[in-house]
């Protein structure tokens, strides 16, 4: 057998470091149907958002109030709101109700366990249950119910106020101005499931699925997805549709 020549040697190597990266690709998850725009357009929109939550909740409390009027957890929200806003995560209840019942769960393990770290635990494991109940999941919930726990003395002293200001109102806010900015950014906000024209009877061996087969394909799975079946269906529906205009060499260019 013949030694390998550079060239190859080259290939070889450029192939075995892709394979290697192949492996760690499930690292970086992709955030499907984002395109350069949308990103440029929900992190403006996080930072107006952000801004103007902070300058009226501020307003509103004057020198009156000890509590910061901005926490942690509405930095998380916002991520949601305006980077993924057709998200059940990111809905109003989600991110009124979870927050504001997560906190108050946090208070209740703060006044009855003496043992922060207990507490902690207690706290967050806490909120997703009673958030999960509610129909308000929502992920920065957990960060709410934790600041209760740990946020220190003015928060702790606060009791039973703090899961209404600053928090309530700081998710009020800031759902109001989500609102307002994908009015004017043309999203959907709160997210209803877009009216598109039903796709042309397929006159090959690609069908539409029925919903009853989506609804056994994610039990089949076992696992919680980040997307309304409602959703999902319509995704499948407009992919299928799109997989014939590829047959037929018309679908447009792919977005960018």
């Amino acid at each position: 057998m013949r030694p390998a020549t550079a060239r190859e040697r080259q290939s070889g190597a450029f192939v075995d470091s892709m394979i290697n990266f192949d492996r760690f690709r499930f690292f970086v998850p992709a955030l499907a149907g984002a395109t350069l725009r949308d990103r440029v357009v929900s992190s403006l929109g996080a930072a107006l958002g952000i801004a103007v939550t902070a300058s009226l909740c501020a307003y509103f409390a004057g020198d009156r109030s000890s509590l910061p009027m901005l926490v942690a957890p509405i930095g998380a929200s916002a991520v949601l709101l305006f980077a993924v806003p057709a998200s059940p995560l990111a809905q109003p209840w989600s991110i009124i109700g979870g927050n504001v019942v997560s906190a108050f769960v946090g208070v209740t393990a703060a006044r009855l366990i003496d043992n922060p770290v207990v507490a902690a635990g207690v706290a967050v494991g806490g909120a997703i249950f009673a958030m999960s109940l509610l129909r308000c999941l929502h992920p920065p919930g957990g960060a709410a119910a934790l600041t209760a726990v740990i946020g220190g003395k003015a928060i702790i002293s606060a009791g039973y106020l703090f899961p209404l200001v600053p928090v309530g109102l700081d998710s009020i806010v800031l759902v109001t101005m989500g609102w307002l900015f994908h009015r004017v950014s043309t999203h959907t906000y709160p997210h209803r499931v877009p009216h598109v024209e039903p796709a042309q009877p397929a006159t090959d061996d690609i069908g539409i699925l029925h919903p009853t087969a989506i609804d056994h394909a994610l039990a089949d799975l076992g696992e919680t997805f980040d997307i309304r079946r409602e959703d999902l269906d319509l995704l499948l529906e407009r992919a299928e549709f799109h997989e014939r205009e590829l047959r037929r060499g018309d679908s447009p260019a792919r977005p960018r």
